[in-house]
């Protein structure tokens, strides 16, 4: 016996494939997974037609594994078809997966598609026919956190067939698409033509007009907004045709653009400013391109296997959130991160001498010592309690003090330093960025002082240190 798959088409009885009737026609068992799709009414007299039992807005594993089941044993026996809403492409997680198991089993299975809503829309928007378009099922988007597809290239979500199903939808595009992107919803009429009715992404609401043939049609954005677009122009700059200077770079040229631009996205953070940190994100999101480049030049590794790998990473470290580890705080996930990047070294032969080895040399001494103290913290090489931390600055200063030479001092200076980072840390706060914001009222405050002087016809040097002084508390006064 056999297993036929059909697409049902668009929505009227004139999109159904000849080979789609025939093939529902001979048969003796009918799977409908929608069964009040428009065509289902007008379909040939004789088989039996049975409703595939789910809700569209909680299809999952158990959903498909049910539906398979079924037709699985119906088609070792019988002729039996398994009809699908719209193009089969709409539907291909559940049919990769049906295809699969009737290959385990034996069962024969053939595919035989028909004119859908896909057709129309291409027949209506010649855009994506030329750039190619991009097909995500509404049902396989709902667990979704983050758009899977690329901006720059239409998008068509299908069967957005619930309220609670478009909500979400609305919710994953803006992570992407800004609020007044233009979208089309898409649905046929009684005679399976496509209606198109645009909509802003960010006025899609519960109260459109929705069915299990509803999609949604998302054009291009930003052609340059996309990571590919990206590393098509630094593939572009590397290449012959490109720029004499990009070609010229290699990963230790770059060296000091990667620690400069990583400085201006502190800089951004530290002064509140959304803008200067969107543009110093891509700067430094360049030198990650930058370095990929080199090494496909090279012929060293692919952006697939940066990406990859950090993805890996991430989802092996987080065991509380893609496996079965419990956790009850951030600390426990600290532990746990740990004890995984040793498991990881030692798997791959690379064990490190000290828990404080993969703290980068290159770090500000400050942020290194604050992270020095971090990992000794996380095995338990931490005092119990604040006041024993207090006391060793308090000790520290001392011994400054009692310092015989230069060298003495400078070395017992560093120990000061280090004990009130620990004393910062306890308390909460990382001191490099501490420092910096320090730095950065000193310079409101002093350059305040440089203008009062300037307004006044004063040569600084010239001014008492309380008149700067003054000036200075006017400055803290006004937030400065």
């Amino acid at each position: 016996m056999a297993i036929t798959v059909v697409g049902l088409g668009s929505g009227h009885i004139d999109r159904l494939s000849l080979g789609a009737w025939r093939a529902i026609e001979q048969a003796q068992i009918v799977f409908l997974r929608m069964p009040d799709h428009p065509v289902v009414a007008t379909l040939p007299a004789g088989p039996e037609y049975r409703a595939l039992t789910g809700d569209d807005d909680s299809i999952d594993d158990a959903s498909y594994g049910r539906w398979c089941a079924d037709i699985l044993q119906e088609g070792e026996r019988r002729e039996v078809v398994y009809a699908s809403p719209g193009r089969l492409a709409g539907d291909r997680s559940f049919l990769e997966r049906l295809s699969a198991q009737a290959l385990e089993r034996g069962v024969p299975l053939r595919l035989i598609d028909s004119a859908g809503f896909l057709d129309s829309l291409l027949e209506a928007l010649p855009a994506p026919a030329a750039t190619g378009i991009q097909i995500h099922p509404a049902a396989e988007l709902a667990g979704v956190y983050y758009p899977p597809f690329n901006p720059a290239v239409p998008a068509l979500i299908t069967e957005v067939s619930s309220a609670a199903l478009l909500n979400q939808i609305r919710t994953l595009l803006l992570r992407q698409y800004p609020p007044e992107h233009e979208l089309l919803l898409l649905r046929p009429d009684d005679a399976g033509h496509l209606l198109t009715s645009p909509v802003a992404l960010a006025a899609i609401d519960d109260r459109l007009h929705l069915s299990p043939l509803t999609h949604l049609y998302i054009p291009a954005c930003d052609p340059y907004g996309s990571f590919e677009s990206l590393q098509e122009t630094m593939a572009h700059l590397r290449s012959p045709e490109g720029c004499p200077w990009d070609r010229e770079q290699d990963h230790l040229t770059l060296r000091p653009y990667l620690l400069e631009e990583a400085y201006e996205v502190l800089e951004a953070l530290d002064a509140g400013d959304v803008g200067a940190l969107r543009e110093e994100l891509g700067d430094l999101l360049l030198q990650v391109v930058f370095h990929a480049q080199v090494a496909i030049d090279r012929d060293e590794f692919r952006m697939p296997e940066v990406i990859g790998t950090i993805n890996r990473k991430l989802i092996h470290r987080h065991p509380h959130v893609w496996g079965e580890v419990s956790v009850n705080d951030s600390s426990d996930v600290a532990r746990n991160w740990e004890a995984i990047k040793r498991q990881e070294r030692r798997d791959n032969g690379k064990a490190r001498q000290s828990l404080l080895d993969g703290i980068s040399k290159a770090l500000p001494a400050l942020a290194q010592a604050y992270n020095y103290q971090e990992r000794a913290a996380r095995v338990g090489f931490d005092w119990e309690q604040i006041e024993p931390v207090i006391d060793k600055i308090r000790e520290e200063i001392d011994e400054i003090r009692a310092a015989p030479d230069p060298e003495q001092r400078a070395e017992e200076i560093g120990d000061l330093l280090f004990a009130l980072v620990n004393w910062i840390r306890w308390m909460g706060v990382e001191p490099e960025t501490a420092l910096r914001e320090a730095n950065r009222r000193f310079y409101r405050r002093f350059h305040y002082i440089e203008q009062a002087a300037e307004r006044a016809g004063r040569v600084l040097s010239q001014m008492s240190l309380a008149e700067m002084d003054a000036l200075w508390e006017e400055a803290k006064a006004q937030g400065l």
